[in-house]
């Protein structure tokens, strides 16, 4: 078998899924186009925006205004940010659940949501731990891994969202291994790494002479992967000036390289990944929506650690290479911890284990005389107050590193500024001169 041919069991498998049913949400409205029904089996954003999945005929609805997901336990909602709010049964949230014969409000108009358990979304289950490099035998790991399958053959634009430490990197290579394309070029993009005045030359290429440095001409990332796939990685991170002119490409499949007037046709597949809330960056102005819409075609959720710890155990020993097997103890400690860094911060920690000792990589995880527990939620305010709890923060590459700081950052501000105000949100929103939905998701992102 080929480096780039996609394993046996990604290849022969999508006939073997194994379904779970959950009863199917309904939602009726009447507004300025009259009375209306939608079925709602995936995500789906609610707004005034033409390019939403329930579009609103309300000038009081925000173009993106609420997100719809369905979950084990019903359809939940989720407002993003909208002008007017989301009201669930006259109490605004910024997120709940819909019971049946549920009532949402959005703008003036009034939603009702009805579960008809004689039409049952079927929930596809891979029958493997794996799917390309990815492993995992939880339902929510192999739900993703049945999408992945129906994904791949597809060309449509790909977002992937997810935490940071998830896997969104192999989910990509994942699709592109599974795909028509898996033998031609998987060109990584980091937007968050480049610098804007070089993000051209890298996206587009450049023709030589075009700016001081450019001694020889050069193809772009979108060029060098003619006839595969272009992955950019934290696309939230784009600058707004670029993102009218990735636009055009996606639309147009041409490229024009920085200094030159002709343009060049390029045959490409775009996954995009980000772990940052696009759809609420739309509202705020940070994210252009005709962008949105255009990557996020086909959208996919990776789960964090925390939500599939039966995974940890086949992790652990997918780390350790087959060389040893963890121990019942030492698995059960490692399901305690809340991985606030998901995949990547295991992996780490099995290294450490693999080159100290399990017994040393847990004493370097925690402060003396405290619990596994603890220690994860010990944080160090600067850089100067570190300690060993977090000396590992130092030990991986500048783009993690600054991932990791900001989260660690972000979670210690916001748990001090709700203790000093008692978790009083409004007081807390004030001070920190953000709106209170935004306080309220920093709380269920860290888990406060």
């Amino acid at each position: 078998m080929s480096d780039s041919e996609p394993p046996e069991e990604t290849r022969l498998a999508p006939l073997l899924f194994r379904p779970s049913f959950h009863a199917q949400p309904r939602i009726a409205w009447t507004d300025a186009h009259g009375h209306q029904t939608k079925v709602v089996d995936e995500r789906m954003v609610i707004g005034s925006s033409p390019g939403a999945g329930i579009v609103i005929s309300d000038p009081m609805v925000s173009r993106l205004h609420a997100e719809l997901e369905v979950h084990e336990d019903g359809l939940w909602i989720r407002d993003l940010g909208s002008r007017n709010g989301t009201f669930v049964a006259d109490l605004q949230v910024t997120g709940a659940r819909i019971p049946e014969h549920g009532r949402v409000r959005v703008g003036a108009t009034e939603l009702v949501v009805s579960y008809d358990p004689s039409k049952r979304r079927a929930i596809e289950l891979w029958p493997s731990e794996s799917f390309g490099k990815l492993v995992g035998r939880s339902a929510a790991m192999r739900e993703l891994f049945a999408t992945l399958a129906r994904v791949a053959p597809l060309d449509a634009s790909v977002l992937i969202h997810g935490e940071t430490g998830t896997g969104k990197d192999l989910v990509a290579r994942a699709i592109h291994d599974a795909s028509p394309r898996a033998d031609k070029p998987f060109v990584v993009v980091d937007c968050a790494s480049l610098p804007e005045h070089l993000l051209d030359a890298e996206l587009f290429g450049h023709a030589r002479g075009a700016f001081t440095g450019a001694i020889s001409a050069r193809a772009g990332a979108l060029e060098s992967a003619d006839g595969g796939t272009v992955f950019l990685d934290e696309i939230g991170e784009l600058p707004i000036a670029m993102q009218p002119k990735l636009l055009r490409v996606l639309e147009s499949r041409m490229v024009r390289r920085v200094g030159e007037s002709n343009y060049r046709n390029v045959d490409v597949r775009f996954i995009c990944a980000t772990h940052r809330d696009l759809s609420r960056m739309v509202g705020a102005g940070e994210f252009r929506e005709d962008l949105f819409f255009r990557i996020s075609v086909l959208p996919l959720e990776v789960p964090p650690l925390r939500q599939r710890r039966e995974d940890i155990e086949l992790l652990v020993n997918h780390f350790l290479r087959g060389v040893e097997k963890a121990s019942a103890d030492l698995v059960s400690e490692l399901m305690a911890r809340p991985w606030r860094g998901n995949v990547r911060e295991l992996r780490n920690f099995v290294e450490r284990a693999r080159a100290l000792g399990a017994s040393e990589a847990l004493a370097m995880s925690r402060e003396p005389g405290t619990s596994v527990r603890e220690a994860a939620q010990a944080l160090p305010a600067s850089p100067s107050d570190a300690t060993v709890v977090d000396a590992q923060i130092f030990q991986q590459a500048y783009k993690d590193f600054r991932e990791a700081w900001v989260d660690n950052g972000e979670r210690e501000y916001i748990g001090r500024l709700l203790k000093r105000h008692s978790r009083n949100v409004v007081a807390a929103a004030k001070e920190a001169e953000v709106d209170r939905t935004y306080i309220y998701r920093l709380i269920r992102k860290h888990e406060l």
